[in-house]
Formats: C-alpha cells, structure tokens, sequence
C-alpha cells in the first residue's frame, strides 16, 4: 500500500454524473434520473459500510450557473452535507462533459465561466468542511473531445475539430486549477482520462506507425497541462497533480478492428498500461474508472486488482481503485438499465440493492490489498471469481 495515502479508503466508488446533451439535444442528468442528490445520504451510508470512505462526486454546471457569473449551489449542498454527516471524502468534478446553455464553448466565456465556478465551489467547500479539496476540473478531456469534437455524439456535436474542442478544455483547466488554488491552495487536482491500447491487424503492418500514433494521443491532454506540447496554452508541470486513469473491458482493440479481451495474445496487461503512465510523468495514480456490467462484475474486479497489485510492486505509485459507476443507471441514449454499479437501483425511489457477488469480490481484494473488508462482509464467505474474457 502506498506509505503516504492519498485517500480516505483504497477503494472508492463512483456516481456517475454526466450532464451533456445528446444528438437530439436532450439533457442528459444521470445525477437526477438514480435519485442520488436526494438520497446521498443513505447512498454514503451504504458504501461505509462496505468499506468505502472517498467517492467521485459531479457538479451540474447547468443548474448552478443558470445566469452569467450567479452560482446557486442548492441543488449540491444534500451531497456536500450528506458527505460531511457521514464522514465521506469527495472527489469533485467541475465540468462532466455538460455546461449552461448560456456558455459558448468556443469562446473566452466558456473558459471565464468554469473558472468562476471553480472559485465559488472552492469557497464553498472551504466553508462547510475545512478540508482542502480535490478537484478533477475537466473530467476526461480526451474522450469529451473525441465525443463532442470528432464525431458529434454529444455538444457541442462537432464534426472533425477534436483538437479545437481538446485546447480550449485544456484552457478551461488551466484556469480553473488557478482560481481554486486563489481560494484554497493546499487543493488537490485530479486529471482524469482514459487508458487505452490499440493495435493494427495483423495483415495490415504497414499501419503500425499510424496506429502507434493514434495510441500516443491519449496522452496529449496530460502534455498539454505540463506545457510539454502546445504551450501557448500555458501549460506547465505544476498543473499535473493526480493523474486519474479509467480502465474498462473495451480499452483495448484492433486498429478498424474488434476490441481485444484479457487472455487473448495480442492484449496488453493492464498493469504494463499502469506503469507506463507512471513512468512517463512520475506523479501520483489512481484508476478512478473502472467496472463493468453484469454477472462479469466481481471477475473484472479480480483481473483489475491482481493487475494492480502487480503494477505496485514494479513501482507505481498507485493510491487507489474507483469502482464507476457504482450505482447502476440507465443508458444515456435509451431507457436500457445498466446493471453495473455495487448497489443496483430498484424500482422503490432511494432503495438500492447490494450486488452481492460484486460486494463479496471487493471484501477478498481489500484483504488482498492489506485492507480488511467491512464488518458486514467478514461473515460472508468470499464468491470464487468468475473468469474475465
């Protein structure tokens, strides 16, 4: 385990939260639809008692923010008590892929505006907990502008200009990192994205180079905060604190090809994934995304921890694993329930069930990990994990 823990537990738990709007420009509020905000208490109490004690929390920019430069935090304040009340430390992200429709991405307003939202969080976190935050201001750069920029899946549903949407978000969290540190500089920030391997066929060699570079470019968000790479940005080392990596069953695949799954030859260990993040910026690691749906739950689990476990031991400096989301939800896109979360929703309002398989993997691995699992889970004899592929 690392000698000087970053988190409250090793293990945290995710809520989901996007707030974009969809091709047919619906608002997406995942927050909204689980019924989290109003049931965030009891959601904490849960997760306690299975042993966790930091989750990843989202802000709706768009309900805070409904007038220029007016931020009415009423609608977060259940989840900022609720977290205080329960003893919950919280990882915040400012912008999950959705803003007011007042804020023109493109333009300095967009950027003007998270960074004014950034300052007001920070001052109201300053003042209900009195602890320094840790925020992620702009949660996965990469994918929002692949998503948003390349081919308009979600806003600002840009066709080809991922590496225009990519600058100005990687502007927005630069001066959104400098507005919380004005109010709390002991604050900690996250940078989160995805982890993600490619490779090409295997009858088409010649594109190894291409693809080699279709690789590389998930790390340009993070080089584009050191000031590695575009530094009129103004990007510089200092905004590198945390780098969060989210690691899921399709982060692998053949370039115009199928995904690769674990044990397949040509799949890469995720904890050679790990380490060469590690080694190539030296900061501080945690895998704040990762899970999967289903009966597959407890066995993605097991691979992502022995993985880890192996990543640790050749050196990373990992500081934890964020089950994501932890709550299960319904699709963006359609009505379709994804059972993927710890605690499944029902159809009683704020009654979760504990996936109990899943719970019973979490209690084995924190043992692994040198964590003992929550009383609950101690009577419980541990599920034998199911096989991932």
């Amino acid at each position: 385990m690392p000698s000087n823990p970053l988190f409250d537990s090793f293990f945290m738990g995710g809520f989901e939260c996007s707030t974009h709007l969809d091709r047919a420009g619906k608002r997406v509020d995942v927050l909204q639809s689980t019924g989290h905000v109003e049931h965030a208490a009891s959601d904490y109490r849960q997760l306690r008692s299975l042993g966790i004690r930091t989750v990843r929390e989202g802000l709706r920019w768009y309900l805070i923010e409904k007038q220029p430069g007016r931020y009415d935090f009423s609608g977060v304040l259940p989840q900022v008590h609720a977290a205080r009340e329960q003893g919950m430390q919280v990882v915040w992200d400012l912008c999950h892929y959705g803003w007011p429709d007042h804020r023109d991405i493109a333009g300095p307003g967009f950027v003007s505006g998270l960074a004014g939202l950034a300052r007001a969080f920070a001052q109201l976190l300053r003042e209900e907990t009195g602890r320094p935050p840790f925020i992620c201001p702009v949660n996965e750069i990469s994918f929002f502008a692949w998503a948003g920029g390349s081919v308009a899946y979600f806003n600002p549903l840009w066709y080809g200009r991922g590496g225009d949407l990519k600058q100005q978000l990687v502007r927005a969290a630069i001066e959104s990192i400098e507005a919380v540190w004005a109010v709390s500089p002991q604050a900690r920030i996250c940078h989160v994205e995805p982890a993600v391997h490619l490779v090409p066929a295997i009858d088409r060699p010649r594109e190894a180079g291409t693809v080699e570079l279709y690789r590389l470019a998930q790390f340009e968000a993070w080089d584009m905060l050191n000031g590695s790479i575009e530094p009129q940005l103004g990007g510089h080392p200092k905004y590198l604190d945390i780098l969060g990596v989210n690691y899921y069953p399709d982060n692998q695949w053949v370039h115009n090809g199928p995904r690769l799954r674990p044990g397949q030859h040509r799949y890469r260990p995720f904890s050679s994934i790990l380490e060469e993040v590690y080694s190539r910026y030296r900061r501080p690691v945690f895998i704040s995304e990762t899970g999967t749906e289903g009966t597959a739950r407890p066995g993605w689990l097991a691979y992502v921890g022995e993985q880890a476990r192996v990543a640790m031991q050749a050196g990373v400096d990992l500081h934890g694993i964020c089950l994501y989301p932890v709550l299960g939800h319904k699709a963006w896109d359609s009505d379709r329930y994804c059972p993927n979360g710890l605690l499944d929703l029902t159809s009683a309002p704020g009654v979760r069930e504990v996936y109990r398989p899943l719970a019973e993997e979490l209690g084995r691995q924190q043992l692994l990990f040198g964590r003992p699992p929550a009383p609950e889970m101690e009577s419980r004899p541990a599920q034998k994990s199911v096989a991932v592929g």
